[in-house]
């Protein structure tokens, strides 16, 4: 029988997410705060105009998710609102560099603050440390972010309500499971790696 053990892996406690590990420190708080402002400002510069709808495809939905996944709900909901309130004030990092709110698709921003929230608040209780479960946290979010988006769209264009869904929601829909894979693949595996190094 072989005498050589078998690494020890670290059990991570639930109720902690991953910006936990680092060193705690207010300086830590406010910088992971204005890094995932700063990264979904850059993520929504990723995006393809919809033919038919004011709602660009863009990279800022999955960042507000993994930002309030990695961050926990108080961080994240603050990062997101910082990212709204600087682009309100002139900051041209919201979706193809756009600012000001006096815009349709202002309502999936709004919807993104509720929604990092929320899907930090599962984190904690461990909803990124399987597939499963990230899966589930993806697609809660992204409900939430259309649950506000979609109506405020319909009202801020006075579309309906059909129409609203068929240009703010359903063009979406593909691009939403492509970055809940994503999430799936990399947040539970971040989890392991950590474990594996503690």
């Amino acid at each position: 029988m072989s005498s050589t053990a078998a690494a020890p892996v670290r059990t991570l406690r639930t109720g902690t997410v991953l910006a936990d590990l680092l060193p705690a420190s207010r300086v830590r708080d406010v910088a992971l705060v204005a890094g995932g402002a700063a990264l979904t400002g850059l993520a929504a510069q990723i995006a393809l105009p919809v033919p038919g709808s004011p709602v660009p495809v863009s990279g800022q939905t999955f960042a507000a998710l993994l930002v309030g996944t990695a961050l926990g709900a108080r961080r994240g909901f603050l990062s997101l609102a910082l990212y709204a309130v600087v682009g309100m004030a002139g900051v041209p990092w919201f979706a193809e560099g756009a600012s000001g709110y006096a815009m349709p698709s202002f309502g999936y921003i709004l919807g993104m603050m509720l929604a990092a929230t929320v899907v930090g608040a599962l984190a904690r209780r461990g909803a990124d440390r399987s597939v499963p479960r990230t899966a589930g946290a993806m697609v809660l979010g992204s409900a939430i972010i259309y649950a506000v988006g979609v109506p405020y769209l319909a009202l801020a264009t006075g579309m309906s309500l059909g129409q609203a869904v068929a240009s703010g929601l359903t063009p979406f829909l593909i691009g939403d499971a492509l970055k809940a894979a994503l999430a799936m693949g990399a947040l539970p595996a971040a989890w392991k790696l950590v474990g594996r190094k503690g």
